[in-house]
């Protein structure tokens, strides 16, 4: 099966929907925050400047998503695929934020488990990559099973790899998935 790299997925608690320019504002409201960002290499992210930049190349990267809230449909956030490899069955997910309304796990494991069981429809592997101070990232990707596999340095900056590969139970906590939508291109 051809891997989607901007599927519509939805849970129990958000979906996840391409990302598209319209977008803009509701999701540099979220990004704005500068505690999102402050664990993040990127610290700067939530100004205006660097974060019109990082929307540019997440809307021409082909693979970003953007987060709802089902409750009260508002963007919460965002995280896309990339590093497609088709040859070692892996892709990764990565760049991915939400708003702090909705830290704490629930949210961030529906958003990654409904990815990851996209992914897995394709590939063997999933692959993330975090910078070595995001403690909260890093703690959330072990609880869904990441495993630390080593590290590396891209765009200047060291990340710590963990990969999720197949077989994988998500954790219980983070629910079922309730269904994969077709894209609304209205």
């Amino acid at each position: 099966m051809a891997f989607d790299p901007q599927p519509c997925l939805r849970g129990e608690l958000l979906e996840l929907r391409p990302l598209r320019s319209e977008h803009w504002p509701a999701l540099f409201a979220v990004a704005s925050d500068p505690m999102i960002w402050e664990q993040h290499p990127d610290r700067d992210r939530y100004e205006e400047k660097v974060f019109r930049e990082f929307f540019r190349v997440a809307l021409e990267s082909g693979c970003a998503l953007v987060a709802t809230d089902l409750r009260d449909g508002q963007v919460i956030g965002s995280s896309r695929f990339h590093a497609y490899d088709e040859e070692h069955r892996e892709v990764a997910i990565g760049w991915t934020f939400l708003a702090r309304s909705h830290w704490g796990g629930r949210y961030n494991g529906e958003m990654k488990r409904l990815m990851i069981q996209h992914a897995f429809a394709s590939v063997d592997h999933v692959v993330f990559s975090i910078g070595p101070r995001n403690h909260r990232s890093r703690r959330a990707i072990e609880r869904i099973g990441g495993v630390e596999v080593g590290s590396r340095f891209t765009r200047g900056h060291e990340s710590i790899v963990y990969r999720i590969s197949k077989p994988w139970v998500p954790p219980k906590a983070a629910g079922p998935v309730v269904q994969q939508t077709p894209p609304d291109l209205s």
